[in-house]
């Protein structure tokens, strides 16, 4: 009689539906407002760029540091968040990286040089890494569901953080450029309480990351093309972003749409658009396509600098390019070499950040002597990543029979951390 009851029972849970998508816990929700608001700042500063120029009396390729300090630190940072988050656990790591934001981001509002903003940037992209490597192991803990849930949580997260970005960033900086900064700062506070709150303090894993996994990772051929590759395309796409409000030449407020548009179209086609072009035509052969898409954009761009319509045309166009190929190659990386996906992730985020990051300074100072010449040498750039790519087609042979969906949760971890650029 024991025996038919626990049958029964384990039936009836096992016929139980499962909670749905919104059905989350507190603390799910705690973590996905903190990573909306994190993924906000890549975009954040876009609108603000020409008039903290104007303002401080800073050229174009100074306002750019803001870009390149802020990546290259990110950059930098990643090949140790791994190992921060596996000694003190996931909710700390968060903590810490909440707060670091909220310090710098309150510091680059305060400031009244461009250094000193450029700099508290810099500061500003230690804590967003700490937090983005992060913050998908705090909802997969706590979410209900299971693991492809808590992906599609933080996935829209991802996506809406880039999209609003740029709006929030140009409706405050129509007030001053200082606002946005401070808005980040108040909004990080907010989401600092609700996790110190509502996310219950896990244990440390057992497993400790090392520190020198993802620099040794780089030995394998086919993670070190996808990751040459992505510095390439990388310096197109920052060129895109960081030195396009000038030739645009418009307030904040209109830019801030624009490039709303942008990361609306890059969220759209990265989730929905992606995964049906790759099932279609292979990952390799969309790869390639995409970035030859993304060069023939900035080529136009470079032809038609001085026509307006055509810039913000081509700027929401390269959003859709550039949401494939962001999705593809981050799955391509995570197959790329027989190395833990973390690793994998850590050590192609190092070569992408830390060599794109020269992007937004070179791209201003190219721009205050001809305003052609930026997108000329981002267009190239992304043709030379092609090349590289099409040269390590053989080590990547294996991608294109890969089944890319995530089976776990570190496996999870690392592709939607890559797919947060």
């Amino acid at each position: 009689m024991a025996v038919s009851s626990t049958t029964a029972t384990e039936n009836h849970h096992a016929e139980s539906p499962r909670p749905g998508l919104l059905q989350q816990p507190r603390a799910v929700w705690a973590v996905a407002f903190a990573s909306v608001i994190a993924f906000m700042g890549i975009g954040l500063v876009d609108p603000i760029l020409k008039p903290i120029g104007e303002e401080l009396d800073a050229t174009p390729s100074q306002v750019s540091l803001l870009f390149t300090s802020y990546m290259l630190v990110t950059g930098v940072a990643m090949l140790v968040t791994g190992a921060v988050s596996s000694r003190i656990g996931a909710k700390r790591t968060l903590l810490l990286g909440l707060g670091i934001i909220v310090v710098f981001s309150a510091l680059a509002g305060s400031s009244d040089t461009i250094s000193q903003i450029v700099g508290f940037r810099a500061g500003w992209g230690l804590g967003n890494a700490l937090f983005i490597a992060t913050a998908l192991a705090a909802i997969v803990g706590a979410a209900s569901g299971g693991v492809a849930r808590a992906i599609i949580l933080y996935e829209a997260a991802l996506g809406i953080g880039i999209a609003v970005g740029p709006l929030v960033g140009g409706v405050l900086g129509d007030i001053s450029w200082r606002a946005p900064f401070f808005g980040v700062a108040t909004l990080m506070a907010v989401a600092f309480i609700f996790i110190v709150v509502m996310l219950p303090t896990a244990p440390p894993p057992e497993h400790r990351t090392s520190l020198a996994a993802p620099i040794l990772a780089l030995r394998h051929r086919g993670l070190l093309t996808v990751g040459i590759t992505a510095l390439l395309y990388n310096y197109g796409f920052f060129t895109l972003l960081a030195y396009t409000p000038f030739p645009l030449d418009m307030g904040a407020y209109p830019i801030g749409f624009i490039f709303f548009g942008w990361g609306v179209a890059l969220a759209v086609s990265s989730v929905f658009l992606a995964p049906r072009l790759q099932r279609r035509y292979g990952t390799l052969n969309m790869m390639t396509a995409s970035l030859a898409l993304f060069a023939a954009d900035l080529a136009v761009m470079a032809l038609f600098t001085d026509q307006k319509a055509v810039l913000v045309v081509c700027v929401v166009l390269a959003g859709l390019f550039l949401g494939v190929n962001n999705t593809l190659i981050t799955e391509t990386v995570m197959i790329a070499a027989p190395v833990e996906r973390s690793t994998a992730s850590a050590s192609y985020s190092f070569v992408r950040f830390v060599g794109g990051a020269a992007a937004p300074w070179v791209a201003g100072k190219l721009g205050e002597h001809n305003a052609n010449l930026p997108f000329w040498v981002g267009a190239v750039c992304t043709a030379a990543a092609i090349v590289v790519l099409t040269t390590g087609r053989g080590v990547l042979a294996h991608v294109d029979d890969h089944d890319s969906e995530p089976h776990s949760v570190d496996e999870a971890l690392a592709v939607t951390a890559g797919d947060a650029d």
